[in-house]
């Protein structure tokens, strides 16, 4: 703890990377904090096509690799570590991991949304082969497939929606006798969609990829077996990783980072980027340009150049 960074980044998904970027490009002392190279929504992403500048699908860890290659060769240091505590409010930063602590005069938070621990059985194991958190990424790899949504919620209901423009056949299963999403009608009525009340996931079957989710049927407990190829997720929803922030930074109702147009969270010189904001789509890209920008936004404050102070007491 003998040294003070300009900036330390928690995260090292594209947000993150992208921040460390610009941020040590711009010759500032740049510590990116990260819990794993082969942990987060990006490198569990067997194939991305959808990222401009790629001329051909790649893998979303071969994609974080390019974005990590390229922030340490503009001067940034890595360290793998699990943060487990902050202290946000002074002028200088303090950032508590489980072997160390780190100085910074500003920090950038771009932990992500992966905050939920997997539940069914194969769920983990099949991540990114098959099991997704987030059809808009990812619909399109399942044209004229077969694929599932679990869940009741709001966003389960719009998501299988959306799943039916590019699957064969889309079912959406929940516990639950009746679908409590309401106002979503029409997307019940999608000729490709299926309706599967009252079944219970209980396994998700495969060996490179998905090929089956066993079923229980709550009011008889009888067990089948679902031919598939993808599962969609959404039975407890992604939360933003910030327990570690110990209620310092100011949330949003979804319990996500808020931040103004330049990232700027509520506490002088903390900044956020990518999927702990309160941001409505997950893409790659939109992470990195909250990255870029939470980045140009920790320079601007290191050097003096805000022209305004955020009010954040103001609804």
């Amino acid at each position: 703890m003998s040294e003070t960074y300009d900036v330390v980044i928690i995260g090292g998904g594209p947000a993150g990377l992208t921040a460390a970027q610009y941020t040590s490009r711009s010759r500032l002392k740049t510590l990116i904090l990260d819990k794993s190279k082969n942990a987060g929504a990006l490198a569990y992403t067997s194939k991305i096509e959808n990222y401009p500048g790629l001329q051909k699908p790649i893998s979303g860890k071969e994609l974080l690799d390019i974005f990590r290659t390229q922030a340490t060769d503009f001067g940034a240091e890595y360290i793998e570590a699990q943060v487990i505590g902050a202290s946000l409010t002074g002028q200088i930063k303090e950032i508590f991991t489980m072997d160390n602590s780190y100085l910074a005069k500003t920090v950038i938070i771009a932990t992500g949304a992966m905050g939920r621990k997997a539940g069914i059985k194969g769920e983990a194991e099949l991540l990114g082969r098959g099991v997704s958190y987030c059809a808009i990424c990812d619909a399109a790899f399942y044209r004229g497939k077969t694929v599932c949504v679990l869940g009741n919620s709001e966003e389960a209901v719009k998501e299988a929606g959306l799943l039916t423009r590019f699957a064969a056949k889309v079912y959406l299963i929940t516990p639950q006798s009746k679908v409590t999403a309401g106002g979503y009608e029409d997307v019940l009525e999608i000729p490709n969609l299926t309706l599967l009340l009252g079944h219970q996931p209980i396994e998700i079957k495969g060996d490179d990829a998905v090929k089956e989710i066993v079923l229980k049927k709550k009011d008889t407990d009888e067990e089948t077996g679902l031919p598939i190829d993808g599962v969609f997720v959404y039975l407890h929803g992604s939360k933003p990783i910030v327990d570690f922030l110990n209620q310092e930074v100011k949330l949003g109702d979804e319990g996500c980072l808020l931040a103004n147009e330049v990232m700027e969270t509520s506490i002088d010189g903390v900044f956020c980027a990518g999927d702990v904001t309160c941001v409505e789509v997950r893409q790659v890209v939109i992470a990195a340009g909250h990255g870029c920008m939470a980045g140009l936004s920790a320079e601007k404050y290191i050097n003096n150049r805000m022209k305004r102070k955020q009010d954040w007491g103001k609804s």
